[in-house]
């Protein structure tokens, strides 16, 4: 019995988190188009790589969206988890290198943590790779 309500706690959780970073997050950003795409892709010069921003910024609304649907699933939930999580760890780094302190990065450091439990402990049994 304990262990189920373990399951049932981690697919709310997984299905929270997807659905806010789908909607708030990945969404908006895979639909702003390439002029968003390369503003946000040029945050990856916080952390000296200040090569095709395009790129950068669409994978970040790719991951996002995608990999958050992948976790609601509990599909590929560890690699997803993963990529989620060094996402969420530009966006950290963004938001200190521009000056907005911890309480402006405690978004992204609160998503970063999840991810990395999710890719710690995996989707639970409520999932498709427990399937």
């Amino acid at each position: 019995m304990k262990n189920s309500k373990i399951d049932l706690g981690l697919l709310i959780i997984r299905i929270g988190f997807g659905l806010t970073m789908i909607a708030f997050h990945g969404l908006p950003k895979l639909m702003g188009g390439q002029e968003k795409w390369t503003a946000i892709g040029k945050s990856m010069q916080n952390l000296g790589i200040d090569f095709m921003p395009t790129v950068f910024g669409f994978s970040a609304g790719l991951a996002e969206t995608v990999g958050s649907l992948l976790l609601m699933l509990g599909l590929w939930t560890r690699p997803a988890a993963i990529i989620l999580a060094i996402t969420m760890f530009v966006a950290t780094a963004n938001h200190l290198a521009k000056g907005d302190g911890l309480s402006g990065a405690s978004h992204a450091i609160e998503f970063m943590v999840v991810y990395i439990a999710f890719a710690v402990m995996g989707p639970g049994k409520l999932s498709i790779d427990k399937k």
